[in-house]
């Protein structure tokens, strides 16, 4: 890693590119051909069923099984997923909260195996295991969505995992801050800053009130604490976020927690610079971003990514190919070995105009970090609604920029003029072989059925029984593993003990049309007088149902449009992820709606959307239209309007306002209400 202790040059950062998808077998084979072309680390992408703790044949898995990621429901699959990669020589990040124990317990039996079946000592060859859990649950229930259970129950498995490895695996990084999506989520970089040191704060302070850790060793605790951020196109800022980050930690953990070794306080980072800001629009010009955001976490030797992965340029369209993946890769290898990047000492120090940037973010992070203490840490700031609140405000408030024009995105909202790209095309995405979900299903019955279940039985019963103590549950869990649990019944055992949450959704607190002004105000109030009159018409105030199917529990772009609705004058009925079909039908009919919005960003679109069609159709309410938004490809699109959907939104229809204005139209036109013009709406 950085840091060398002479003036060499200085070792480049762990490269790795985030994949994972089908089935375990063909994500080996991904794996081989990246480490093949010079990626130094992996980067696990698991499905989401896997990631919410379902196995592929539960109801919720329905279109999603090896979509956005692996499913890996058994230490089989798990021996499939790193077959002839040796885990004690690899580096290995895993995308993984909620089930973060579960899937670290299955690579560890899968190392212990490993070291049975190679004649060595598999104490020895765990110790040597290098990598990182994600495992940060508490930004689960602000952006990403993948959390099961509540957030105190979440914070224990946490809190289990760090002492387990602290002493078992020292090499290990059990947990990894990621403030990532709180970025994507609308995080300032203040708020970026403030709530993932709140939520690292709420780690620290659980391993050191637990017990489990003397206090000679939270210097080892710390030191295995590492951090996943998100790095924007505004690159000298995000630099200057970086190097705040790196100076706050070193003086949290200093005074805190009393860490006096320097080498401990280091602030140890890895990287996926910003997808949110990919565009669907000229998606060619994804590839400067992605560069340019590469820069802001590497040109600052004092605060330098430790790992880095880059999204393709592709991935606000779908998918991406190996290829796309590959030209990723080479982006970082040539900045590591063709440039003199690593050549220099830090190449800021000294610079007050950068200085002063840092001091700014300092200053404006340490009274969020207050606030959020006042209110007894980053737990209760979640239950609360706050940080939520606060997440989806900022957002609101970005959009209201590039809808104004005053943010500028080239090619969306300016320069949006194109010639044909010969990179576009048919096969531009990686596509999922449809058969892969009942491949997986028959797959985890047959496993099922090949076992001794009195040894899962007797597993799952420990696992319990532990659970309702406040025993460490890394060796029940391990055992789990070795007995052959699935990815769902670990997770169910822990549902009937813990429960599962439903996560403030931050929509009612939050409000961007104050802020408008100009044409976009005037915009705004043409279409809420359009939405006034319609609901006239209708007999009483227009009602629009916000529905997130399946298991994507990237919310954002939901709670905009659900903002962005109810200040155009929409009643919204919003109630949050992971919805099945038959539930957005059923609170549908029973709020009576007059439009259904579902978002989507996972890929189960062909899956789940036209079973609330269908499912609509059949309760009698065939007037309630549906629209789509999400990462749908045209060809997509079209096959969801040849199956009734009214309309289908993505990334490039950024102007929200505009997209109420078409709904509506939706609206009038399943009434047969004529248009303003006294034409049919349309």
């Amino acid at each position: 890693m950085p840091y060398p202790t002479d003036d060499e040059r200085d070792r480049p950062w762990v490269m790795r590119t985030y994949a994972g998808h089908s089935s375990a077998a063909a994500s080996n084979r991904l794996y081989r051909r990246n480490l093949a072309k010079g990626q130094t680390g992996l980067s696990v992408a698991f499905d989401l069923p896997t990631q919410t703790g379902y196995d592929p044949d539960h109801v919720l898995s329905r279109g999603e099984v090896g979509k956005v990621g692996v499913p890996i429901g058994h230490i089989g699959d798990m021996r499939q997923l790193f077959d002839g990669i040796p885990l004690a020589e690899a580096n290995t990040s895993m995308t993984i909260n909620a089930t973060a124990m579960w899937l670290f317990a299955l690579y560890v039996s899968l190392a212990q195996e490993q070291a049975g079946q190679a004649g060595g000592d598999w104490h020895e060859v765990v110790a040597k295991l290098a990598g990182t859990t994600q495992n940060d649950i508490i930004k689960e229930y602000l952006s990403r969505g993948t959390y099961v259970f509540p957030p105190g129950p979440s914070l224990r498995l946490i809190t289990d995992m760090v002492a387990w490895t602290v002493g078992c695996v020292p090499r290990w990084n059990p947990t990894n801050i990621c403030s990532y999506h709180l970025q994507e989520a609308g995080a300032t970089p203040v708020q970026e800053v403030a709530y993932a040191m709140c939520t690292a704060i709420a780690v620290l302070d659980a391993v050191r009130d637990s017990g489990q850790v003397p206090q000679d060793k939270m210097g080892d605790v710390v030191a295995r604490i590492s951090f996943f951020v998100n790095a924007g196109v505004r690159f000298v800022e995000e630099m200057c976020k970086m190097r705040a980050f790196a100076q706050l930690w070193d003086e949290i953990t200093r005074e805190r927690y009393g860490v006096e070794n320097p080498k401990h306080r280091r602030f140890r980072y890895g990287v996926q610079v910003n997808s949110l800001g990919l565009t669907e629009a000229q998606p060619e010009n994804n590839v400067q971003r992605i560069v340019l955001e590469m820069l802001a976490v590497t040109l600052s030797r004092d605060a330098r990514a430790r790992a880095i992965q880059l999204p393709a340029w592709n991935e606000a369209l779908g998918l991406p190919r190996p290829w796309d993946q590959q030209w990723a890769l080479r982006m970082q290898q040539v900045l590591a070995y063709e440039t003199d990047l690593l050549e220099y000492e830090d190449i800021f120090a000294g610079s007050t105009v950068i200085q002063s940037k840092v001091d700014e973010i300092v200053a404006g992070a340490k009274a969020e970090i207050e606030r959020v203490q006042e209110m007894g840490g980053a737990v209760a700031a979640v239950e609360s609604g706050y940080m939520k609140t606060q997440l989806v405000g900022s957002l609101a408030e970005r959009r209201r920029r590039i809808e104004a024009g005053e943010e500028v995105v080239v090619g969306v909202n300016r320069f949006d003029t194109t010639e044909d790209s010969p990179l576009e095309g048919e096969g531009i995405i990686e596509t999922i072989k449809p058969e892969v979900e009942q491949e997986a299903v028959d797959a985890i019955k047959k496993w099922r059925a090949a076992r001794n279940q009195s040894e899962v039985d007797k597993a799952l019963e420990l696992l319990t029984s532990a659970a309702r103590t406040d025993a460490n549950l890394m060796e029940a869990t391990l055992a789990c593993a070795r007995a052959g649990v699935t990815t769902g019944e670990w997770a169910g055992a822990l549902r009937d003990v813990f429960g599962e949450y439903r996560a403030p959704t931050g929509v009612s607190g939050a409000s961007a049309s104050g802020e408008l002004s100009g044409e976009a105000a005037g915009e705004l109030t043409a279409v809420r007088d359009r939405v006034r009159a319609t609901g006239e018409r209708l007999g009483g105030r227009l009602r629009m149902l916000v529905g997130k199917p399946g298991l994507d529990g990237h919310s954002n772009g939901a709670e905009q449009i659900a903002v962005r609705a109810r200040d155009v004058g929409f009643e919204v009925v919003y109630q949050g992820i992971r919805l099945t079909p038959e539930q957005i039908v059923a609170a549908a009919v029973q709020e009576g709606v007059h439009v259904v919005g579902l978002s989507i960003l996972s890929g189960s679109h062909l899956a789940v959307v036209p079973e609330v069609v269908e499912g609509l159709r059949a309760a009698g309410a065939d007037d309630v239209p549906v629209v789509v938004g999400g990462i749908v490809p045209p060809r997509d699109a079209a096959v969801l309007r040849e199956r009734g959907v009214a309309r289908v939104f993505t990334p490039k229809d950024y102007e929200l306002t505009g997209i109420m204005n078409e709904i509506v139209a939706v609206v009038r036109e399943a009434h047969g209400i004529p248009a303003e013009g006294g034409q049919t709406a349309g």
